[in-house]
């Protein structure tokens, strides 16, 4: 056999292997003779065909078997020899087509295409310079998780007294029409839509849907707390003062980059029937309220600590995320290099699944979404590269270092990742160890002890987090 390699790219490969005659016909004369001892053929006892006239009457099976046996055996010898170690299955081509015809009697060409995984020449990873920057926690940061907790014990008690103020929550039956001379064809919106562009701060969650009829907008029950953000002003403005049974009918212009797409620029008349109006009671902060958020609070100076003592753990938590991140960061800045376009794809596809599984989750159909999903893809690609150099980078450092994942912190992780998904852990196991998962494991173990080290290496220098002077960090992992 002989093999010319070619150079393409630090993660392409390519090979022109040579298959000597000498090989082919020991492999097409050893196949012939099995078909020529179990064929049978007209003319001739069982086993007894000659073996010219059995390659003749089973050309394309003999042909076949011996290409199968042929052509893997040198693909896999030439990566061997070139010690390449490929990433997904090669692609391999017949050069010599020709030489099927005349099968045994030429030697056969095959072009070979392999993606490999690239010769990293790690630079300095130890002694990186990062600053970590926590979040204090204060007073003021632990009186205003008072509030949000005030908040969400809060009753709603009907408003019996007089008419609704701002900040009371006026339940609607609600019906709307467009009124501009737009094509309003299919436009079909959620009501929780077209009273806010931040429904969580408007609606319920029973927030109904609206009615495929073009030209109309219908729910019931619909939810809106006056003067709430992001509310449209028009329904405050109209609202006020409203009773239950009370009827109010009032245009709304939406602005032309309002988040609904079916809204955006139009004018609807609504018709408003209150069915309800409530007004938010907070609790007051005493030892009883404090004491009904859990056994193990009997006053609000017990919350106030364990609020305090939850809030440090979180902002540590943080900042040793934005830690790692930024130690990520400074070591792909440090190493830049070819990473293979089939991992890239792949990981692609898996960021895309992650959204829409969680749209899925939240009870949003990304089919009915209109998304632009090629340029979210090719978002999703540029990050999806990161993601594979910076693994491809850790599993260096992990061989440099030589840390391995023991079969103790395997079954570690196995059990963690039953408890963190609700599931048995038996069930679990099955799915993570079979078709080579275990081995997936213990690279995202190595990875993590890889990142550990450079943690535990680096020269970090501390701050206090600030978050007017800093963006959001992404959501990155580079386990």
């Amino acid at each position: 056999m002989k093999t010319e390699f070619v150079d393409i790219s630090p993660t392409r490969k390519e090979m022109k292997i040579e298959i000597d005659l000498a090989t082919i016909r020991k492999v097409y004369d050893r196949i012939s003779d099995t078909y020529a001892k179990q064929a049978k053929v007209p003319g001739f006892r069982p086993g007894h065909a000659p073996r010219e006239v059995v390659r003749t009457r089973f050309k394309n099976e003999i042909r076949a078997q011996a290409l199968q046996e042929l052509i893997p055996e040198a693909v896999n010898e030439a990566i061997v020899e070139h010690e390449l170690s490929p990433v997904g299955e090669p692609d391999v081509q017949l050069d010599n087509t020709e030489a099927l015809e005349k099968f045994g009697q030429e030697p056969l060409s095959v072009k070979v295409s392999v993606e490999v995984i690239p010769k990293v020449d790690l630079q300095n990873y130890k002694g990186l310079e990062v600053v970590r920057k926590t979040r204090p926690v204060t007073d003021a940061t632990v009186d205003e998780m008072i509030e949000r907790l005030r908040e969400t014990s809060a009753a709603m008690t009907p408003v019996e007294d007089r008419g609704a103020a701002v900040d009371d929550t006026v339940t609607l039956n609600v019906e709307g029409k467009f009124v501009d001379t737009a094509d309003a064809d299919g436009a079909t919106t959620e009501v929780a839509e077209a009273v806010t562009e931040a429904p969580e701060d408007a609606t319920t969650e029973n927030a109904a849907e609206a009615s495929a009829e073009p030209e109309q907008i219908k729910a019931d029950d619909i939810e809106v707390v006056l003067g709430a953000k992001g509310v449209q002003p028009e329904f405050t403005e109209n609202l006020i003062g409203v009773k239950p049974d009370d009827e109010k009918t009032f245009v709304v212009e939406y602005p032309a980059d309002f988040s609904g797409e079916a809204l955006a620029g139009r004018k609807v008349e609504y018709n408003a029937k209150v069915t309800a109006v409530r007004k938010k009671e907070l609790p007051e902060v005493d030892d009883e309220w404090a004491g009904s958020l859990g056994e193990d609070i009997d006053s609000v100076a017990t919350l106030r600590a364990k609020l305090r003592e939850n809030m440090e753990q979180q902002a540590t938590q943080e900042a040793d995320h934005r830690l790692r991140s930024e130690l990520m960061d400074k070591l792909l800045a440090g190493h830049q290099f070819e990473v293979p376009e089939s991992l890239v794809e792949h990981q692609t596809n898996f960021r895309m699944e992650r959204i829409v599984r969680d749209m899925m989750q939240r009870g949003v159909d990304p089919r009915t979404q209109n998304l632009n999903w090629e340029g979210a893809r090719d978002e999703m690609k540029a990050q999806a590269e990161q993601d594979v150099r910076s693994s491809l980078l850790l599993e260096q450092i992990a061989d440099e270092e030589k840390l391995e994942a023991s079969k103790e912190e395997i079954e570690a992780e196995i059990q963690a990742t039953a408890r963190a998904s609700q599931q048995p852990i038996e069930q679990v196991r099955s799915v993570l160890t079979k078709d080579g998962g275990e081995r997936s494991i213990a690279n995202r173990l190595r990875n993590r002890k890889a990142l550990d080290l450079l943690v535990e290496n680096a020269r970090i220098t501390d701050e206090e987090w600030h978050e007017q002077q800093e963006s959001e960090v992404s959501n990155q992992n580079p386990e």
